[in-house]
């Protein structure tokens, strides 16, 4: 079962442990395609009171299998224990006892799909020689009023120390609230030298915008919605190129390239200014890393940077 910090099921006001531990993931398995089967994904989003959403991704989930391109949109609910939803008014998914079946119009099983906890390929991932460790765990000590809880850091802090260009590895858990929506359900983010935001949001199974997770927060969406389902370990590594400016005059834009639970969501984004809510105006000198609050529980750990100047 999963651990849910305290903090967590405040914010999620309910107690259907069903929808934590069974229903809310991601499923994978085959299903028949008129006279061929195929691999199929689906992300199942739940909303509170019972009420889900189901995404079905033909060719398996994000950045595994799926073409980027077709998706299928269903609302669920549950009764006497089993979600259903209906996919264009004919065939029907039910999932009962953590397993998930597909259906036609007719009644006839297309398949079975079974739930998955993917796992980004850089969870964990250890700081090289020379890098500048920023949090391991132990403590918050490189950061401004940083607040640790349960060995993870708390959203809403600073680091001392300022910063050009670097590589950063972070690491965040996104809080189950499934009755907040939009902004206000796990929202926080990351801002290279307090400046720029890339999003932390639970975008689980969204279409992405400008908003969501991985966003270059009102500048440009990601071109793949990488979010695992809230509670899940994600990551960020990424590449960040400060501006230049000549002579206190900016003649190149910053620029970001992000991975997102390992897979390339933004590739070289300029960004042309300061982003909504940055605490540090744009200019030439070095600035912070800033993990913001937004009124969310979000939790960081495994923090750490490398400086472009010592991979020279």
């Amino acid at each position: 079962f999963l651990f849910i910090p305290t903090v967590t099921r405040q914010a999620a006001g309910i107690n259907h442990g069903m929808e934590l531990a069974v229903v809310q993931g991601e499923y994978v398995g085959k299903a028949k395609d008129g006279d061929k089967t195929v691999p199929v994904g689906v992300q199942v989003i739940a909303l509170g009171d019972g009420k889900f959403h189901a995404v079905v991704y033909p060719g398996g989930l994000p950045g595994d299998g799926w073409d980027e391109k077709e998706r299928t949109e269903a609302d669920g609910q549950i009764k006497d224990g089993v979600i259903t939803f209906i996919i264009d008014k004919k065939d029907t998914i039910t999932i009962r006892d953590g397993v998930m079946a597909l259906s036609d119009g007719k009644g006839e099983t297309l398949g079975t799909l079974k739930k998955v906890c993917r796992i980004s390929p850089t969870l964990g991932q250890k700081p090289p020689a020379g890098a500048i460790v920023l949090f391991d765990g132990a403590s918050a000590d490189a950061f401004v009023g940083g607040r640790v809880k349960d060995g993870l850091l708390l959203e809403g802090t600073t680091t001392k120390q300022k910063f050009q260009s670097y590589k950063i590895h972070l690491e965040f858990m996104i809080p189950f609230m499934p009755t907040a929506r939009g902004q206000g359900r796990g929202n926080s983010g990351y801002y290279a030298q307090g400046r720029y935001e890339t999003q932390i949001l639970d975008s689980f199974g969204l279409v992405p915008k400008i908003d969501e997770c991985a966003a270059i927060y009102g500048i440009k969406a990601p071109r793949i919605n990488m979010c695992y389902p809230p509670l899940s370990w994600q990551t960020y590594d990424i590449d960040f190129t400060a501006a230049e400016y000549k002579d206190g005059k900016k003649v190149k834009n910053a620029r970001l390239t992000v991975l997102h639970n390992g897979v390339e969501v933004q590739k070289e984004t300029e960004i042309s200014h300061a982003t909504t809510a940055s605490p540090v105006n744009e200019g030439p000198e070095p600035g912070p890393v800033y993990l913001q609050n937004h009124g969310n529980p979000v939790r960081f750990r495994n923090i750490w940077l490398v400086e472009k100047s010592r991979l020279q």
